[in-house]
């Protein structure tokens, strides 16, 4: 898919590995709704940013996705601003620490609510306008579900979830649709990890550095523009930590 004209929504595109990827896809002449809930700030800088690197639009929208119906609305205000919409990169997510002491109902269902139903209600909202469009939809699973640890009981459930959600959606959104997920290993460290813990996890790394926001932004270039043929599959993005 050639993205120049193609509208992009990008979740949780104020920061972070969200920002790479608005800012990679509109470098290749997308028009990208950038999504935020919070972080207003962020998101204009990353919308500015934007439209400074393709020369093309961009345009802020705040919805909260632990509300269903703010991400059925949120579909609606891209469509409505853009009058279509071509590709869905489900980005933002919450990762809090949870043991199985710490088992708490109300984080347990603010995590599954974000992390894996907002997806798939994007997803329903904007089925529609993506098969119009032959479009895509990419979802950013996580490489640490292969090996996942309990430390981040919610978090990991969730993920693993959004991976086998990424199959289903690629068998019922076919043929016009394709639907990829790219898990990254380490690509923005945690502001709580330190020192020593980002130490020991790259040391798990076979490459022996940990990712960048940008290395995920162009995994997710790749799949959108060169993935005409890739579809239901999960590509991790981890310097091989998959492998340990």
């Amino acid at each position: 898919m050639e993205l120049a004209g193609r509208v992009v929504l990008v979740t949780g595109a104020g920061r972070r590995v969200g920002r790479a990827i608005a800012l990679r896809l509109a470098a290749a002449g997308g028009q990208i709704a950038v999504h935020f809930r919070e972080s207003a700030n962020d998101a204009a800088d990353t919308a500015e940013r934007c439209r400074a690197a393709g020369g093309g639009r961009a345009e802020l929208f705040r919805a909260d996705l632990e509300d269903p119906a703010a991400a059925t609305g949120l579909v609606r205000a891209v469509l409505t601003q853009f009058g279509r919409l071509d590709v869905l990169v489900n980005n933002a997510s919450v990762f809090g620490p949870m043991t199985l002491e710490q088992f708490a109902i109300s984080e347990w269902e603010r995590t599954l609510r974000i992390n894996l139903t907002a997806p798939l209600v994007l997803a329903h909202a904007a089925r529609d306008a993506l098969r119009e469009a032959r479009g895509r939809i990419v979802n950013l699973c996580d490489a640490a579900t292969m090996h996942p640890g309990p430390g981040h009981l919610a978090y990991m459930v969730s993920k693993g979830a959004l991976e086998t959600l990424t199959k289903v959606l690629a068998r019922a959104m076919a043929p016009e649709v394709n639907v990829v997920g790219i898990a990254p290993g380490v690509a923005a460290w945690p502001e709580h990890y330190n020192a020593a813990t980002r130490a020991r996890l790259t040391a798990q790394i076979p490459l022996q550095r940990a990712g960048t926001p940008d290395d995920i932004a162009a995994a997710v270039h790749y799949a959108v523009r060169d993935g005409d043929y890739l579809t239901g599959v999960i590509l991790p993005v981890d310097g091989g930590r998959h492998l340990a």
